[in-house]
């Protein structure tokens, strides 16, 4: 099952997968949110020296990139 299809299929009703690169384990997370205002809590990756950095948004239903 792929990214998309997990956050799809969750009883919790998600609307966003973002893309998260963690600097520390050096590998790609998964990360479901609600709200297109919850991009806004993460750094984008080559701006920050944060551990964990977006580095894409896709919307769940429509699979269009929204960050």
């Amino acid at each position: 099952m792929t990214w998309l299809e997990k956050g799809r299929a969750s009883r919790i009703p998600f609307a966003y997968l973002l893309i998260i690169w963690d600097e520390l384990e050096q590998e790609y997370l998964p990360i479901y949110v609600e709200k297109r205002a919850d991009l806004m809590s993460y750094e984008k990756y080559g701006t920050s020296p944060a551990q964990q950095l977006l580095v894409a948004a896709y919307d769940l239903y429509s699979e269009s990139r929204v960050g």
